[in-house]
């Protein structure tokens, strides 16, 4: 016996201790400690196992006058890292489930000079908005409609380029789990539906933009970052299109785990992170620091950022920062609070030698008029 198996390593402690034969005393050691982490450790009277996604905060036992267990109270905690393993399981055995879809590279022909970033920060799917209380009404069919007509009208006015970057940098997802509070600090959320219909929306609007712009450009990259509202669903975001697009090779979905990312076009570099882990101050030098290679082989550099719904620009000795609008509107937390902002998202366009050559703003008003005025 080699390889840990739960039921089978609590078979051999109740026969044999700590002594099994075949198995290093620091091995059983260490799977020992696995399973009494779960709540199992028979010398200490623990048996009960909490559900998987959990383990033990703490165990208080009571014992009779005769040292017999009498009563006992098991504290529990979410376990984020078997949550997270979880999750990535899930996700494996949903793409069993998902069509691949095989998109044709678009015939048009663009600048192979140029690429457009369309940026989308802090959207909240989810996020319900009383007009009443913070004047501008907010759930998740006006934020579907939304995005669509947004980039309808960003995709029909964006200069003619052979490629673009879908740049989500966060909080793409108002929440991310069955109840609707934040991942860490389990903050209350205003909510506008179930998680379910949640992620059958991100799902359903996510899969039109991306083939929306598949027909207009030969290269597609999708990011979609992580964010402190949806650091889980951002994985299973990411993992489930690059399976959906896995043979369409126009489209590059990225899937790296760390919320730092980064793209090379000629002697542009740009950089994305959503601004849960870093304010802007300093972000600069961890993206050189993570991206050494990138940013030694380019001379014009940028980086994106959000997390606080407004705009703010910081051009450093190293590349310019800009921290981004979003075009979701204010809940009742940011109205009761005073931290207000415009809304609005852009298309940058970069030029491989000359960085950024051109950019469009537009905000939710403008979209409903935009293809008029395109």
């Amino acid at each position: 016996m080699t390889e840990y198996n739960e039921e089978r390593v609590k078979e051999v402690i109740a026969m044999f201790g700590t002594n099994a034969a075949g198995v290093h005393e620091r091995t059983m050691r260490r799977w020992k400690a696995r399973l009494a982490v779960k709540g199992y450790s028979p010398q200490h009277d623990m048996t009960r196992q909490c559900p998987d996604g959990f383990k033990v905060k703490g165990v208080s036992s009571l014992y009779n006058k005769e040292g017999v267990l009498s009563a006992q109270w098991v504290k529990t905690s979410a376990d984020h890292e078997r949550r997270h393993q979880m999750m990535l399981e899930a996700v494996e055995a949903l793409k069993e489930e998902i069509p691949r879809v095989t998109i044709p590279v678009a015939s048009t022909a663009g600048n192979e000079s140029l690429l457009n970033v369309y940026t989308i920060t802090d959207h909240h799917l989810g996020l319900l908005s009383w007009g009443e209380e913070t004047g501008e009404d907010y759930d998740t069919d006006i934020a579907e409609e939304l995005l669509v007509s947004w980039f309808a009208r960003a995709i029909a006015q964006s200069p003619p380029a052979d490629g673009c970057v879908f740049a989500q940098i966060g909080d793409y997802l108002h929440w991310d789990g069955m109840d609707a509070v934040t991942p860490a600090s389990k903050h209350l959320l205003d909510a506008d539906t179930r998680f379910s219909r949640l992620v059958r929306v991100a799902i359903r609007v996510t899969a039109k933009i991306i083939e929306m712009l598949a027909t207009k450009y030969k290269s597609v990259k999708i990011l979609m970052c992580e964010g402190n509202h949806d650091p889980a669903s951002s994985v299973w975001l990411r993992e489930l299109f690059s399976f959906r697009y896995a043979d369409s090779p126009s489209i590059y979905v990225e899937t790296r785990p760390d919320p730092y990312y980064c793209h090379e076009h000629g002697k542009t570099s740009i950089f994305w992170h959503h601004g849960h882990k870093h304010k802007m101050i300093g972000l600069d030098a961890v993206f050189v620091a993570k991206f050494r290679d990138v940013f030694g082989r380019t001379s014009q550099s940028y980086a994106h950022t959000g997390h606080l719904h407004h705009r703010d620009v910081k051009e450093t000795n190293l590349m310019i920062v800009e921290q981004h609008r979003t075009l979701a509107a204010a809940d009742a937390y940011a109205s009761r609070g005073g931290w207000m902002s415009g809304r609005s998202s852009t298309v940058i366009t970069y030029h491989k030698t000359f960085g950024e050559v051109g950019r469009i703003t537009i905000s939710p008003e403008m979209r409903i008029i935009g293809l008029r005025l395109g």
